[in-house]
């Protein structure tokens, strides 16, 4: 069993949002691959099924994801080197798409939290955001909306990452970030 988890805030006002990235992604999966709503009270978030694969929007907020994530982890068992999270990254340029498994959480607020509850070992499905011109920005710049360039460009790498993600259930990472990464785009 694989679980591939999308992270984002609930509420309309960060729909779409550049920390939504990973929502808006996790929606396209549970699109793509028809999975049905398994969702309980118990796992503080939206929760989709396949036969082979669950998909996860926790609604916990993003600092509280890892709370989300361990408990669906331990319902159903999932090993951490079989966790996807999608994420966006604000140390990548706009549109880049990148992969790795552990490491730190690079100030992301969701990170930390899963890294805190379930461990580090994941999957890492990194979508670049770009960051504001002062870190003193930073809260107000991830959670304000893509500029109109951007949601031009959002669907085609909303596929990407998507495919990706279900790529990494199947193949290495090795194998997926060679046919997936994404350095940069000019919008």
């Amino acid at each position: 069993m694989w679980l591939v988890v999308g992270l984002g805030n609930p509420g309309a006002e960060y729909e779409k949002t550049r920390h939504n990235i990973g929502f808006l992604t996790l929606d396209r999966l549970v699109e793509k691959t028809g999975a049905v709503s398994t969702s309980s009270s118990l796992f503080h978030g939206e929760l989709y099924k396949t036969e082979k694969l669950l998909f996860l929007k926790p609604t916990t907020y993003m600092n509280r994801s890892g709370l989300s994530v361990q408990a669906v982890k331990q319902f159903y068992k999932v090993e951490i080197e079989n966790i996807v999270v999608i994420h966006d990254d604000l140390d990548l340029p706009f549109g880049a798409l990148r992969f790795k498994k552990g490491g730190g959480s690079g100030g992301h607020n969701g990170l930390k939290s899963i890294d805190a509850t379930v461990g580090n070992g994941y999957i890492r499905v990194r979508m670049g955001i770009d960051k504001p011109l002062y870190k003193s920005q930073t809260a107000n710049y991830v959670l304000s909306p893509f500029s109109k360039e951007e949601m031009e460009f959002l669907p085609d790498w909303i596929d990407r990452a998507s495919e990706a993600a279900l790529e990494l259930t199947r193949h290495t990472l090795d194998h997926v970030a060679s046919r997936f990464t994404v350095k940069r785009v000019e919008l």
